[in-house]
């Protein structure tokens, strides 16, 4: 590790006497500025969430499938995590994420204005695809930052990702209401524009050596790394399971939210996300104590934690109050987790970080498409009760996991 940080230091140190890398490159202000441009795009995948009634009873799509339109999302999310993250270590990166956030718009503009379901899957479809920037702008942000700052500036801008996926019921829930759903899609298309150009303004000139492969070599080197780095398979395992859980609780709960006795509106079911705010903004500095060596006791604390949420969110129906204390239990949980795992991950093989962060998230995305189909399909069969049980379950398989690798080196 200290070889791979010097090495580091001194490509940081190589580009700042060059001047291709000013010495505030990544201050605060730019960190939040990634943080932010992390959420709105994150943001764009999550938005049909508390919108399932919405889009069930324009389209004619049950409850039992309706969960297929978030699994569409993950499920090509993780297919662009493969095919377009490694390319950071090709291409200029600069470049990358500009141009993915504006095809990213073309995408928004198609579903907020579908005229049928086939439409509306096709636009969906790639909006998940083109999400993946965010991980782009997190394997960036990690390049930029000083070895001795990176975990607090994964911690920032890894934040800024769950805020945005937390953030998007509220801003999803009040939109639709004001609105109508489309309007969702076609605001977030504006904004997006928007933060592109922002984006390629102030981004530093990507200067860095390029990888040499060919670009099917560098899909291949993905398989390589999982062979090579033990932490990487098991924190990718980790990555599935806290994920699973996570879209467990935010796919299904608009489901007895907005059916008697609660029957809320859509602003109120997205004002949940505040609470799951509050838990991830508690969990920012996880990446500060994985630099101070105490990742794998970070770890275990919180996946106790998400194991415990579960008890308050099955009162749902009987106690909003309880809900909410499940609800930061469980964000507070998931984040710190998940700011630990990226944080002992992105230094192991410096050059590569855009391919450990996709071969990372790919877990991320398969645990977030299974959480939601499954999450919905229960709910349709054995209720609230049953979607709780369900992420007891995982959480709790989680919790055991980690237990029987934590001695791993």
């Amino acid at each position: 590790m200290d070889d791979k940080d010097n090495h580091v230091d001194l490509a940081q140190d190589t580009l700042i006497a060059s001047g291709s890398m000013p010495v505030s490159l990544m201050s605060r202000k730019m960190a939040f500025l990634f943080a932010i441009a992390c959420g709105l795009a994150v943001a764009n995948i999550y938005y049909a969430q508390p919108l399932l009634d919405a889009i069930s009873n324009e389209f004619g799509i049950t409850h039992s499938s309706v969960g297929i339109v978030v699994t569409i999302t993950q499920a090509c999310y993780a297919i662009g995590l493969l095919l377009l993250v490694p390319l950071g270590d090709l291409l200029n990166r600069r470049w990358l994420i500009a141009g993915q956030m504006l095809v990213s718009v073309v995408a928004l503009i198609v579903v907020g204005t579908a005229p049928n379901n086939i439409v509306l899957f096709i636009g969906i479809a790639a909006i998940g695809l083109l999400a993946v920037v965010t991980q782009t702008l997190v394997a960036f942000a990690a390049t930029l930052a000083a070895p001795s700052e990176r975990g607090r500036t994964v911690g920032v801008v890894t934040s800024g990702i769950v805020i945005g996926i937390l953030l998007a019921r509220t801003f999803a829930g009040i939109l639709t209401d004001l609105a109508g759903w489309r309007s969702v899609y076609l605001v977030s298309a504006l904004l997006t524009l928007i933060m592109a150009c922002v984006l390629f303004r102030v981004l530093p000139h990507d200067e860095r050596s390029k990888e040499s492969l060919s670009y099917l070599q560098l899909l291949r080197s993905l398989l390589t790394l999982f062979a090579q780095e033990r932490i990487l398979r098991i924190r990718a395992a980790l990555c599935l399971m806290i994920f699973t859980a996570f879209s467990i609780l935010w796919t299904s709960l608009v489901l007895p939210l907005s059916t008697p006795p609660l029957s809320l509106s859509h602003t109120a079911i997205g004002a949940f996300g505040l609470a799951g705010v509050t838990g991830a903004l508690a969990a920012a500095r996880a990446g500060r104590l994985a630099d101070r060596g105490l990742g794998q006791r970070t770890t275990g604390v919180a996946l106790i934690l998400l194991l415990i949420s579960w008890l308050p969110i099955s009162y749902t129906q009987h106690s909003l109050l309880a809900l909410i204390i499940g609800i930061v239990l469980l964000d507070l949980a998931v984040q710190a987790v998940h700011v630990t795992n990226q944080s002992m991950i992105l230094p192991l093989v410096p050059e590569a970080r855009s391919r450990l962060t996709a071969g990372y998230m790919i877990f991320y995305s398969i645990g977030s498409a299974t959480g939601s189909i499954a999450s919905t399909s229960v709910y349709a069969y054995t209720g609230w009760n049953g979607v709780c049980l369900l992420g007891a379950i995982v959480s709790a398989s989680a919790l055991l996991f980690w237990a029987l690798t934590r001695r791993l080196k």
